[in-house]
């Protein structure tokens, strides 16, 4: 004897399932699947400058403060003929002049860790035509015969790898490279976990906005003891009814029912959650990866506007390392169209100055240095 059949279930106790709703994702879930392990992690990166704004105008920003340069040769023939070149040489499909070139180069190397560049020379290999930003999906570094060269390979059709001979054409640039391996760590590296938490705040903001002005309701029909009416036809019609009048979004609607007939908005009872604690730190986090100062975001948290002294020194020196890995390319460059040329190749590379702090700082620093060569000149007069 089956003690729960079919025939005692109640018609009362059956469930009407009116409709479903998906779950809501952002659209980088790529940054969900972040292996801190994996080596090739280029789409990643781009992923995540791509995701959060923040990073790709912090990137942008160090691009801008690494300022310009200039050659200065011995000779004043070399150094208009090499400065003449550097302003129009071609760089790769549509741009023009070096600094185009060291702008991308820079970027890549910020982004992966790695940027490569190639010296085009022309058909007669008499002069150097123009310079090309190479994509490191078409790339290969491995460590040459010694663990002092390196070997690039340049990926073909069939997707098989060939080993570049002339590698004196060759830029490589690596940041803070890995021991004895050619690769080198991306700026971003870290971010990806801290980026995914910021990522899953937003996506529940505009979740949550959403729901504010395409809410949910709750419809519940509480029938009467000793009714006659079939509950679940009664469920059904009044479901049906109030998806057809949610349906029409074009004219307002009415719904009437006769019965204890209740409807709530699912979620109006629930606070909304304060995330702007939260959203700060994480932009600490990543601000302070990136090492630049929040009010240059656009970020406004404290009270004064200006940048400290010790704000400005940090990141000067910030930028006097990235010029640093910037100039053997530029050398090279520099010292290959020379030789080309049949040109005398010594020659210096004079960057702008890195002007962050105030005009007046910098007037009044300039002032007390007059001030003590003065001194130190009138002592030197008396002994």
């Amino acid at each position: 004897m089956k003690l729960f059949s079919a025939k005692n279930k109640s018609k009362a106790d059956e469930i009407v399932l009116t409709s479903l709703s998906k779950a809501n994702f952002h659209p980088f879930m790529e940054l969900e699947n972040y292996n801190p392990f994996q080596r090739k992690q280029n789409e990643l990166y781009s992923s995540l400058r791509e995701a959060v704004p923040i990073i790709d105008a912090a990137i942008n920003k160090l691009i801008r403060l690494i300022g310009t340069f200039k050659v200065v040769c011995d000779d004043k023939n070399a150094t208009k003929k090499l400065n003449g070149f550097l302003k129009n040489v071609k760089v790769n499909c549509g741009s023009v002049g070096i600094n185009q070139f060291i702008s991308n180069y820079f970027d890549s190397l910020l982004t992966y860790g790695t940027a490569v560049g190639e010296i085009v020379l022309s058909k007669d290999k008499d002069t150097v035509n123009a310079l090309y930003n190479a994509s490191l999906d078409d790339l290969k570094l491995e460590v040459g015969d010694s663990p002092l060269s390196m070997n690039v390979f340049v990926r073909n059709l069939d997707s098989s790898y060939k080993k570049v001979e002339h590698k004196e054409l060759i830029c490589v640039s690596l940041l803070n490279p890995e021991d004895s391996k050619p690769v080198g760590r991306s700026i971003l590296k870290g971010l990806p976990f801290v980026s995914t938490i910021l990522l899953k705040i937003f996506n529940t903001i505009g979740v949550n906005f959403e729901r504010v002005g395409n809410v949910r309701f709750a419809v519940t029909y509480n029938p009467k003891e000793g009714s006659n009416f079939n509950t679940k036809q009664r469920v059904e019609e009044i479901a049906s009814q109030w998806s057809k009048a949610m349906r029409d979004k074009t004219q307002v609607s009415d719904f009437v029912s006769v019965g204890d007939v209740s409807v709530k908005v699912i979620g109006a009872d629930n606070q909304v959650l304060s995330c702007d604690i939260e959203i700060k730190h994480l932009l600490e986090q990543i601000i302070s990866k990136l090492s630049i100062p929040p009010f240059l975001l656009g970020l406004s948290w404290s009270s004064t506007e200006r940048m400290s002294s010790q704000q400005a020194d940090i990141l000067t020196s910030e930028l006097e390392y990235y010029r640093s890995l910037l100039n053997p390319v530029i050398e090279k460059i520099c010292r290959y169209y020379l030789r080309l040329e049949g040109l005398n190749d010594n020659f210096d590379i004079v960057w702008s100055d890195i002007t962050l702090q105030d005009e007046v700082e910098l007037s009044r620093a300039r002032l007390y240095n007059a001030q003590a060569l003065q001194i130190e000149s009138t002592l030197a007069e008396v002994n």
